[in-house]
């Protein structure tokens, strides 16, 4: 027989969360009993172990002792609170007492051993998966919450607990977020609360908790939109009572006619999602459609899509906003029939029909998977299976970014940029369900395939036509992604992904390229070093003077070479060292400067040994036609004729001077001359260049790269000459290379 609610229960909020009223200072929750909490856990998982779930909650109320919290209850009332709601959520034993002891490590004398011998490794590997790395020192709180987020989720991904239990622990300080007096403090609290946790929530299908931590954030973010939307909320609920009444009695009759046995749930949407609704589409809150929703219940799939079709019957679709996650599941494991009609006084209602079990994974998410199998209480991987939620799979995106070595704070981007994005259906030629974020491009697809195929990936064909690698794919397209094992993936390819996976995979192959160029660089320069003391690298033991000055290995040492973050000197003093004091007057050039400027410069019409100095952003170099400026009370600054600076009005007004070199050069003096080559984008140009800038005697003393596409890169290169005709020799030398488009001079 089906059931249905009454009119009355129509309008109530059910929603994953109830709706929250603006917090009273000064009121804190009651703290819930040590044996109290030992029979929520025993009325669900009778074979639990009640001691040593009183052990762990007295364990937390020595170790805490006097400390308080901001609302002046003492501090054990948190973790005792946090356990609560895994107890609440129906988790296993060890998840309850990591709970309760969650905070010891961090903020008491308690030790991660101390735990392991009294409650057992599981717990400890809880405890410290969800530990803060408080015991490091981070000059950026941003870094430090980017490595804290990384830690954490490479715990959940060995154990989805470890995720529970933080979300569980977010959600009490979000409870209790009001207690804290300065709203800098609660702010930033409120805001990675929405950034991170509320949206870790959903992407395990926990949209309960999800909810509920964005309607709080919300209420401190923009307590006067959620106060608005509050009364606004109230003020439909009142105006539409007739129409919500008529609607309710409806769906009664549809279901107690077509013989299906299920339930009726009414329900209001929660502020903020009525908010992000409104600022995603721009709309009026009179447009928005599911403010008032309902909720069909029932036993099977088949009467889902029964019911679907007598509702239809009944009411006109609006077809754009029909959605089936039964037969095309969200990532989370999310099932469900969505429809949205037309029904009593032309009130836009929408619709949610699904199974019991579907409902019970959209409420808790992989919390609804805990139970008995094979006489032991925790989670049936099995059955969150069938129900279509991988908890591990959800999370691996975020271990593959950790695995390709992406930093904590590019890590922590991409990790936001995974978990925020809409999401879009796309299919291999075998039919295999891939789920990527909307404007996913055809690479995000390989790399959501594999690895692998990512790595390979040289085209793509869409629905059986080659196009574009920067095609944006769409629902239902059928991708066949085109394999060459010798592709190269370039950095431009990053502008051709969406997702944090794909970013990091990709920008992982651009640094182990350039490493392989810095390395075979580094390799050429220090057997060049080696050559000019007629040494060769084979009686060098590079491994063992790679770890006496600090390298991992001699490819570390070399590559550091290449990259010019190691000198050769010092590799050379290291290995021999006998060789110090030749190597210390190996290095004899004079370097052009403020103090050589004036014995290599002559100042026409002014005393000579007048201070000047080198203007910096044309480098002037020997040979080239120069002029002095000089401002009221400062040495003369020398420019190169053309430099970029002699155009400021400043310069303009100042009083020139004639200058001109003297032609005698003290010694080997050398400049600083900036060159930028334009180069096809291929592996190993890096080294060639530098090796010929080698072979002309001149010595990179900086590189960096500059604008950069699929086919061609520019770089920068700082390279101390001799005088300007070595200069140029040097960009004649590169101009002629077939990799190389054009060099050139510039000025900084």
């Amino acid at each position: 027989m089906a059931t249905a609610v009454t009119s009355s229960e129509a309008t109530k909020t059910d929603d994953p969360a109830p709706i929250l009223k603006p917090p009273v200072l000064g009121e804190a929750p009651r703290v819930v009993r040590q044996y109290e909490l030992a029979e929520r856990v025993k009325a669900y998982a009778p074979h639990s172990d009640d001691a040593q779930l009183n052990a762990a909650y007295v364990y937390a109320m020595l170790k805490h002792g006097s400390q308080k919290r901001a609302s002046g209850e003492p501090y054990y009332a948190h973790p005792v609170a946090v356990a609560a709601i895994l107890a609440d959520l129906k988790l296993d034993q060890t998840s309850v007492i990591a709970a309760l002891l969650h905070d010891t490590v961090e903020d008491t004398e308690a030790t991660i051993d101390e735990i392991a011998d009294l409650f057992g490794d599981d717990v400890a590997r809880l405890v410290e998966g969800v530990t803060k790395l408080s015991e490091f020192e981070r000059s950026s709180r941003e870094v430090k919450q980017a490595e804290n987020f990384q830690k954490f989720i490479l715990s959940s991904v060995q154990d989805i607990r470890v995720l529970l239990v933080k979300l569980a622990d977010r959600l009490h300080n979000m409870r209790t977020l009001h207690f804290i007096k300065k709203a800098e403090k609660r702010h930033r609290i409120a805001n990675e609360t929405m950034d991170v946790y509320a949206p870790l929530a959903r992407r395990v299908g926990m949209y309960k908790i999800a909810a509920e931590l964005e309607d709080l954030a919300f209420h401190i973010l923009n307590p006067d939109a959620y106060s608005a939307l509050q009364y606004r909320i109230k003020e439909i609920r009142e105006s539409s009572a007739k129409d919500l009444e008529r609607v309710d009695n409806d769906l009664k009759t549809l279901l107690a006619d077509s013989g299906v046995e299920g339930r009726v749930i009414g329900r209001q949407k929660q502020p903020y999602s009525i908010w992000r609704k409104l600022k995603k589409k721009d709309i009026s809150f009179r447009d928005v459609a599911d403010i008032f929703a309902y909720r069909m219940i029932l036993t099977s799939v088949d009467d889902c899509y029964k019911m679907l079709g007598v509702i239809h019957q009944k009411w006109g679709c609006l077809q754009e906003r029909f959605r089936d996650y039964v037969s095309m599941p969200k990532p989370n494991g999310y099932r469900s029939i969505h429809t949205t009609v037309r029904a009593a006084g032309n009130r836009r209602i929408e619709l949610q029909i699904r199974t019991e079990d579907m409902d019970a994974t959209a409420e808790r998410g992989v919390a609804a998977h805990w139970s008995y199998k094979n006489s032991v209480y925790g989670f049936d991987a099995d059955s969150a299976l069938e129900a279509g939620l991988d908890p591990a799979a959800n999370l691996t995106a975020f271990a593959d970014m950790l695995r390709d070595g992406a930093d904590a704070r590019e890590f922590y981007e991409h990790a936001k940029l995974e978990m925020y994005l809409d999401h879009v259906f796309a299919f291999t030629p075998k039919g295999r369900l891939i789920v990527l974020p909307k404007g996913a491009m055809p690479l995000d697809f390989a790399y959501a395939v594999h690895t692998k195929v990512g790595d390979s990936a040289s085209g793509c064909r869409i629905n059986g036509e080659v196009r574009p690698m920067r095609t944006e794919l769409n629902n239902g397209d059928v991708v066949e992604i085109i394999r060459d094992e010798k592709a190269n993936v370039l950095p431009g390819w990053e502008a051709l992904t969406r997702t944090g996976r794909a970013k990091s995979a990709v920008r992982r192959l651009i640094r182990l390229r350039e490493n392989a160029d810095f390395l075979a660089l580094g390799t050429k320069q220090l057997e060049a070093a080696l050559n000019g003391f007629s040494l060769s690298t084979d009686q060098v033991d590079l491994e063992s003077v790679a770890s006496r000055i600090g390298y991992e290995s001699r490819t570390d040492m070399l590559t550091a070479i290449g990259r010019r973050d190691c000198d050769t000197g010092a590799v050379l003093k290291e290995a021999f060292p006998a060789l110090a004091e030749k190597l210390e007057h190996a290095d004899n050039a004079i370097r052009l400067d403020e103090a050589t400027a004036g014995q290599l410069i002559d100042i026409r019409d002014l005393p000579s040994g007048a201070a000047m100095t080198l203007c910096e952003d044309c480098s002037p170099v020997l040979g080239d036609r120069i002029v002095g400026v000089q401002k009221r009370g400062e040495p003369i600054t020398v420019h190169a004729i053309d430099c970029n600076r002699l155009g400021d009005e400043d310069v303009v007004l100042a009083n020139w001077v004639d200058l001109r070199w003297t032609g005698q050069p003290l010694g080997a003096s050398v400049a600083l001359g900036r060159v930028k080559v334009t180069a096809y984008h291929k592996p190993g140009v890096l080294a060639q260049l530098c090796t010929a800038i080698a072979d002309c005697q001149g010595n990179i003393t900086g590189l960096q790269t500059g604008d950069r596409s699929v086919d061609f890169i520019d770089l920068l290169f700082d390279i101390e000459v001799r005088d300007i005709r070595h200069l140029t020799q040097i960009i004649t030398t590169l101009d002629a290379f077939a990799v190389v488009d054009h060099a050139e001079r510039i000025r900084k």
